[in-house]
């Protein structure tokens, strides 16, 4: 509990800028579900007939997975902010359409009677007698859509919209528990504070009770206008961050430590990232530095000229039992040593992302053209080895090539297990037991998993050989693990522009970034 107590104090900031914008999303929403729904179940209080087709068609709004629904919505509305709120609307529109609709027709017929024999127009009856009747049960959807939005708004950060699902999604990325509590905990909280206060107010007296519902109703637009309190930058320039990069320590961390950059950011799924850029929601994103869609996006990798990141030597960690069970995997492995160099990676990776065809096709005819594919192969498969990746394509493509290779040469079936969620995901899983093997990077070895003296970090950067024998000789002795030998390609993480617009700054490097970033907030 220490640690967890000792983030939250370190992120304190950071965490009541989630909030806030938290607070701003659900009560955004519920602005929106209030000014539709309303109308809406009034409506369908007068017109009988339109009841079963309205309450049916928000009903299955209610049945569609969230994290599908914001699917749905970005080729309609791309990311951002947009496609979350349109999304937290629409859950939130069934209790307050069905509530207003049943809160009036449960109005007693006799007091109906009463209010048309007074002379009351059937919009004077709604106004004055049926509506302020109405009004606890109403709210009471209000309140439903409430507490149902403050747990479904952290999925939003998902499309950089912001929320306390930053911290869960880069928890889950990173398999930092405390990082998931962060966001998970006040977003839970949010959830109980507001049923417990809005039930309170249902339990007032009549007349006050009425009285605070409506200012409760008044409030809203004003708690929306959280969203935008956080959004207030020093800088002119915006990033999109995927949740691994902004938490790890060779990431954003490693970015402010040699430079000190402090830029207004947001945290976004690595796979909308490059869309992101491109359509102009951010000026700056973090990606790899032989990610094939660089040349797709038309972007630019800025010079990280002093060295934040260290090497990135792609190699394969194995666990020394099975290869000594399997004496002719690490040569088989091996033979893909020398083979990829960056601009090779680079191409595989565009034919992927950007031509569409299958990281099996890309693998197979590369294995073919360097001559690494036995025709015919063996065959036949006495045992199973597990191989893992983490979730981008250069590791489904090197996942590939390795099941390719052994099913080839060797008696062994592989099964891969994809889509894992970052480094300490498959580190985890490899020491498990769960995987016999994974494609890692010599750098996120150093500091994500052995966290050496900075002063040792720093001996290491600039020196990818000595890397590699460091953190092989290391994870040898510590954890029963092999460093296959490097497949030659670095893939590094770099900050990346659009290509248009780094030239018309003239930014070409991270360090020149920074001094534009300080000329621009000096002229704030």
């Amino acid at each position: 509990m220490q640690e967890f107590f000792a983030f939250i104090i370190d992120q304190r900031y950071k965490l009541l800028e989630q909030t806030l914008t938290h607070i701003g999303l659900t009560f955004l929403s519920l602005c929106i579900a209030m000014v539709i729904g309303l109308p809406l179940g009034i409506l369908i209080s007068l017109r009988p007939r339109l009841v079963s087709v309205t309450l049916g068609a928000v009903g299955v709004l209610q049945t569609i997975p969230s994290l599908a629904l914001l699917g749905f919505m970005i080729p309609l509305l791309g990311i951002g902010p947009g496609p979350a709120i349109v999304a937290l609307f629409l859950y939130a529109l069934l209790p307050i359409v069905q509530n207003t609709y049943v809160g009036i027709r449960e109005v007693s017929p006799t007091l109906k009677e009463a209010a048309q024999g007074m002379g009351l127009t059937p919009w004077q009856r709604l106004i004055k007698l049926e509506l302020p009747l109405a009004l606890p049960v109403i709210f009471a959807g209000v309140r439903t859509a409430t507490v149902i939005n403050v747990g479904v708004a952290t999925l939003a950060a998902y499309l950089a919209a912001g929320g306390l699902g930053e911290f869960i999604f880069s928890g889950i990325a990173l398999n930092d528990t405390n990082m998931i509590l962060a966001g998970t905990i006040p977003s839970a909280l949010l959830a109980i504070l507001f049923d417990a206060g809005l039930a309170r107010l249902q339990h007032l007296r009549k007349l006050w009770r009425y009285r605070m519902m409506i200012v409760f109703l008044l409030l809203t637009p004003l708690l929306s206008s959280f969203y935008w309190l956080p959004k207030k930058s020093q800088t002119k320039l915006h990033a999109g961050f995927a949740h691994e990069f902004y938490g790890r320590s060779d990431g954003y961390p490693a970015l402010l430590a040699a430079y000190d950059l402090h830029i207004s950011s947001r945290l976004i799924d690595p796979n909308l990232m490059y869309e992101s850029i491109h359509r102009n929601l951010f000026d700056i994103i973090s990606g790899y530095s032989t990610d094939g869609r660089i040349k797709t996006f038309q972007l630019r990798a800025l010079v990280d000229d002093k060295h934040a990141f260290p090497p990135y030597e792609a190699s394969f960690m194995v666990r020394q039992a099975t290869l000594k069970k399997y004496p002719a995997l690490q040569p088989t492995l091996e033979l893909l040593s020398g083979t990829l160099t960056d601009s090779s990676m680079t191409e595989l990776n565009y034919r992927v992302d950007c031509l569409h065809e299958s990281p099996k096709e890309v693998a197979r005819q590369f294995l073919q053209r360097t001559g690494l594919l036995h025709q015919p192969g063996v065959g036949h498969h006495q045992d199973k080895i597990a191989v893992g990746a983490m979730i981008f394509t250069e590791q489904y493509i090197l996942v590939e090539l390795v099941r390719q290779l052994v099913e080839n040469r060797l008696p062994l079936e592989v099964v891969t297990k994809t889509g894992l969620g970052g480094t300490k995901l498959c580190f985890d899983a490899l020491q498990s037991g769960s995987l016999d093997l994974y494609p890692e990077y010599t750098g996120a070895g150093l500091l994500v998993l052995l966290k050496p003296s900075p002063r040792l970090i720093d001996s290491l950067k600039a020196d990818p050989k000595g890397l590699y024998q460091y953190v092989n000789s290391e994870f040898n002795q510590k954890y029963g693990l092999s460093w296959l030998k490097p497949l030659v390609f670095n893939n590094t993480y770099a900050l990346m522009m659009r290509e248009s617009h780094a030239q018309a700054l003239g930014i070409r490097t991270t360090s020149e970034l920074k001094r534009y970033l300080e000329k621009q907030k000096g002229s704030l």
